[in-house]
């Protein structure tokens, strides 16, 4: 909890791009730029994932620039076209045929209309000319020869939907819509309208009942690019009957399969239902809320685009394909000359035939390789931007950088393997814009606030302290850094002095760079010590180290801390001079002075040089009881506040009560002993004994103390404790008893 309130600022920000991210996911604010980042993943996707193999079943006759050169412009006359078709369905025996090119307008290359003229005309008293010219037009008129080659045959034509201010109409639709316009309920809209057509001559479409729409809403993605194609559409004009109808793609598939009847399938929910799907037979054709169907491209489009045989129509014409060469094959006739401005945009290519978008969309019809574009995908996109947002929020703001940077990538991973997984392996397309655009805004604002805002902070904080302070305190400072200044403060600590004993001698026998190299060596070791045990270390004063705990981090055993470091800090001058004695140099003896108390801390000194140090009366003490380490024969001498505050960090000796230099009050002193000068202690039951040597001393019964101190120097006769007070024993005998008499020895010396 105290880390999500330090760093709250952190993921408040972070939290940003979630919002912005839901507000696009639930329609609340559309981002443009998110939908083409989507149009722009999926296009990706689908490239690939194509199968890039050529479909057999498919065959697209193509009015290329080579067939216009050998049969003239376009359109070609009917009696062409007828020819073609009886050639497709006769002689090549195809399955199916659909036709990609609309037939709006008669056809009057064959003459006939201007023969009829001049006979009505200049040449109306010629005796039998006019019947003549009626005996010939059945033979003359192209449109009812290609009406004969379509009839009956398993043909669909092309038409177009309009919408207009102004409906307009032109030619004939089928003359029964797919559907009804009572399918659907009331109250939503299922597919496109539309109020106008462009279709088929009337003998035509009575010749070829079956027709399809050949619009593919190019303007739905904003970019131009086709990825689905309409499967029904509404009319809704007068010039023929109202209802859905179907595209050629879906004609052209239902006359390879027995015309199946088409049922809509809407999508559970509420009163507002939408359409989910199309369902012919088993066959379930997944749709979004126009009635389209994402387009599944197989590969590059064209001649060279290896998905379909592309056939010259002019050698369909021509009658340059060997008898049965196509036979059952699902033809397409369209065009792809550069000026028959038949050419889309599509994911798979810039220029891509508009009749191989159809070729497409049959093949997978076939195949069954078809994408959905789901009900809950808005659901999907917020619930992915939800959780991913939260885990980004909060743990870019709680992980150190590299564990954030990982976070980061781990989270882009898991959106991108979660949302392809389910497209290759469940065909369903979901969005993914937003989740990604969300992560990688969420991740650069955070560190960006990271750098620039806490660790500014951090900076400020390591400037401050980081001289001072061992580096594992610096990181628990890091994770408050507002916490932490340099302004005084009173406060409980224990402050530590560590002093060198006969440094003059010892520097007068070292050349100038040999004495600072050895400095340097103690020091550093005994700063080590220092820092692992969390202090801190104020200074160093010649020969003499200065450290303190309980700032600038609070810690509650500071007086524990400080002595362990001080027994660890005596075995490393132990060490040392092992060292020494090996490499014939000197040795060195240490006197360490601690004690607990309120003192003063902060960054104090002139306007020329601060320091961060503590003051006070407490430290004062700790000064000066290190200088009687000597005079006891320890090296550690610790005040009875310290011992008080850490009475089982270790096992503690007392000393004496004494009345130092600048104190009225006399201070308990005690030393702590190593574990195995401990054992040894407890042991022969030295420490107990000693008890009752300092009681003797302090009530002035000096031969009880004499007796009891006996034994302790019989079994350690070198110490300079027990030697110290058999001089004092042996002296104060020779006194009489002094009433005011309190048992604590004056120093009146630093």
């Amino acid at each position: 909890m105290n880390a999500l309130q330090r760093h709250w600022p952190r993921i408040a920000i972070t939290l940003l791009p979630v919002l912005l991210a839901l507000a696009h996911a639930t329609g609340l604010w559309q981002l443009s730029t998110l939908e083409r980042l989507d149009h722009l993943i999926y296009d990706m996707r689908l490239r690939a994932t194509m199968p890039r193999t050529l479909d057999t079943r498919v065959v697209i006759v193509d009015v290329d620039d080579a067939s216009l050169a050998r049969q003239g412009q376009w359109p070609w006359a009917r009696d062409t076209m007828a020819r073609l078709t009886t050639e497709l369905l006769v002689r090549q025996q195809v399955a199916v045929l659909g036709f990609d090119v609309m037939f709006l307008e008669p056809d009057r290359s064959s003459g006939l209309q201007r023969l009829r003229q001049i006979a009505s005309g200049p040449l109306r008293n010629m005796t039998g000319l006019a019947a003549e010219i009626e005996r010939l037009a059945p033979a003359l008129d192209h449109d009812i020869t290609f009406a004969a080659a379509l009839h009956n045959r398993r043909v669909a034509l092309g038409y177009y939907f309009t919408r207009t201010p102004v409906p307009s109409a032109k030619g004939q639709l089928p003359s029964a819509p797919l559907l009804p316009p009572d399918t659907f309920p009331k109250g939503a809209s299922y597919a496109t309208a539309w109020s106008g057509f462009g279709a088929s001559l009337p003998m035509l479409a009575e010749a070829a009942p079956v027709a399809g729409f050949l619009n593919t809403l190019i303007g739905e993605t904003g970019d131009g690019v086709i990825r689905s194609v309409p499967l029904i559409a509404r009319y809704e004009g007068e010039r023929a009957n109202p209802g859905y109808y179907e595209s050629l793609a879906l004609a052209v598939y239902r006359l390879a399969n027995g015309s199946p009847p088409v049922r809509p399938l809407l999508a559970p929910g509420g009163a507002m239902q939408r359409l989910d799907s199309l369902a012919l037979g088993r066959l379930r054709i997944p749709v979004d809320q126009n009635a389209s169907m994402q387009v599944p491209f197989r590969g590059p489009g064209g001649a060279d685009g290896g998905s379909f045989r592309y056939v010259a129509a002019a050698d369909v014409v021509e009658g340059r394909l060997a008898p049965g060469e196509l036979k059952d094959k699902i033809v397409l006739m369209g065009a792809t000359a550069p000026g028959l401005q038949d050419l889309r945009a599509t994911p798979v290519g810039a220029a891509f035939p508009g009749v191989e978008v159809h070729a497409n969309i049959v093949s997978g019809l076939l195949d069954q390789r078809l994408l959905a574009v789901p009900d809950y995908a808005p659901g999907y996109e917020v619930l992915t931007v939800l959780v991913a947002g939260l885990v980004l929020a909060f743990g870019l703001s709680l992980l150190s950088a590299p564990r954030a940077v990982l976070l980061g990538a781990g989270t882009a991973a898991v959106l991108i393997g979660l949302n392809t997984w389910l497209y290759v392996g469940h065909s369903l397309v979901l969005p993914l814009a937003s989740a990604l655009a969300m992560t990688a805004l969420a991740f650069a604002l955070n560190m960006s606030w990271g750098y620039f805002v806490e660790s500014r902070a951090r900076r400020g904080l390591v400037r401050l302290f980081g001289t001072y302070v061992p580096p594992q305190l610096v990181d628990e400072m890091l994770q408050r850094p507002g916490s932490y200044s340099m302004r005084a403060e009173s406060k409980e600590m224990t402050v530590l002095f560590c002093d060198m004993r006969d440094f003059t001698r010892l520097s007068e026998q070292m050349a100038p760079a040999e004495l600072q190299a050895f400095l340097n060596t103690v020091f550093s070791r005994l700063t080590n010590v220092i820092s692992a045990h969390r202090g801190t270390v104020d200074k160093y004063m010649g020969d003499c180290v200065m450290a303190f705990w309980g700032a600038p981090i609070d810690t509650p055993d500071h007086a524990a801390l400080a002595v362990r470091a001080a027994l660890d800090m005596a075995d490393a001058v132990r060490d040392i001079n092992r060292i020494h004695r090996a490499g014939g140099r000197p040795e060195i003896s240490v006197g360490i002075g601690i004690n607990s108390g309120v003192m003063s801390v902060g960054d104090m000194g002139s306007a020329a040089r601060r320091s961060y140090t503590v003051v006070g009366d407490a430290v004062n003490l700790a000064s000066r009881l290190e200088g009687l380490s000597g005079h006891y024969g320890v090296e550690i001498v610790a005040s009875g506040t310290t011992r008080d505050l850490a009475p089982d960090c270790c096992t503690w000796q007392e000393l004496d009560s004494v009345l130092v230099k600048g104190r009225a009050q006399a201070v308990a002193v005690f030393t702590p002993l190593t574990t195995e000068a401990a054992i040894a202690a407890q042991r022969t039951g030295q420490l107990q004994r000693w008890s009752q040597v300092l009681a003797a001393y302090r009530r002035q019964d000096w031969a009880t103390g004499r007796n009891l101190l006996a034994p302790l120097l019989a079994a350690d006769a070198k110490k300079v404790l027990y030697q110290l007070y058999a001089q004092r024993l042996a002296s104060m005998a020779l006194r009489p008893q002094d009433p005011g008499w309190d048992g604590a020895t004056r120093f009146e010396t630093k």
